[in-house]
């Protein structure tokens, strides 16, 4: 019997071809994308560091015109650090950080002796957010040294248990940070920094606490950083 060449079998020819066509145009798409992934990733790096927390008395009046000092006490706290580096003066981060301390309020009586405004004062949860501009500029004997800046929102948060029932309160927060780090391999190294951080003095919405002065807290730190 004669060859007869059926069109299902030209259908199934053309149907490889096709595939085989699509599975090679893939292959290079897919690398290029990895490759993209990898020089994306090779600019970001999260650092976690100890910090200590050091914020300023400050002294007002509230709306009665009786004066009220707001000292919270010393503490320690976490900052971590999300960095992306597009180049040496060119790069973004965001921060959270993290601290637990007392707002100790007092006032004056008779203008002699002072008591607290609030008894044991408020213990207080303040978490950080905040997003800066970050420049590495040249090295120092060989480490690296960096500055950064920016702005974003620190709130102030009352504890169940000693924050006196005090409501949760935000205030607006600015930043700037410089410091050193050091590569022990290529995705890990260690970074030391000093850094301060500008915000109103929390009231909690109370307006017996209102003193409209401005707090600085100094945090100095040192952690490590991972490097993708």
């Amino acid at each position: 019997m004669p060859n007869v060449f059926r069109p299902s079998s030209l259908c199934n020819v053309l149907l490889c071809g096709l595939a085989g066509l699509l599975a090679l145009s893939t292959v290079p798409s897919a690398h290029a994308q990895v490759t993209m992934l990898d020089r994306q990733l090779s600019h970001i790096d999260i650092g976690v560091s100890g910090v200590g927390e050091f914020t300023n008395t400050v002294t007002g009046t509230n709306y009665l015109d009786v004066p009220v000092t707001q000292k919270p006490s010393n503490t320690l706290g976490a900052l971590v650090t999300v960095r992306y580096t597009k180049a040496p003066y060119l790069g973004f981060e965001f921060n959270y950080g993290y601290a637990r301390y007392t707002q100790n309020f007092t006032t004056v009586i008779q203008g002699i002796t002072t008591s607290p405004y609030i008894v044991g004062g408020a213990q207080t949860n303040a978490t950080e957010y905040t997003l800066g501009y970050v420049a590495h500029t040249p090295s120092l004997f060989g480490i690296k040294t960096f500055v950064s800046a920016g702005l974003g929102s620190t709130a102030f948060r009352a504890t169940p248990g000693g924050g006196q029932g005090l409501p949760t309160q935000a205030r607006a927060t600015y930043y700037y940070d410089g410091g050193f780090e050091d590569s022990i391999t290529s995705h890990f190294g260690i970074r030391a920094q000093f850094r301060q951080a500008f915000f109103l003095a929390p009231d909690f919405g109370q307006n017996y606490l209102t003193i409209k002065q401005r707090q600085i807290t100094t945090e100095p730190g040192v952690g490590f950083y991972i490097h993708f």
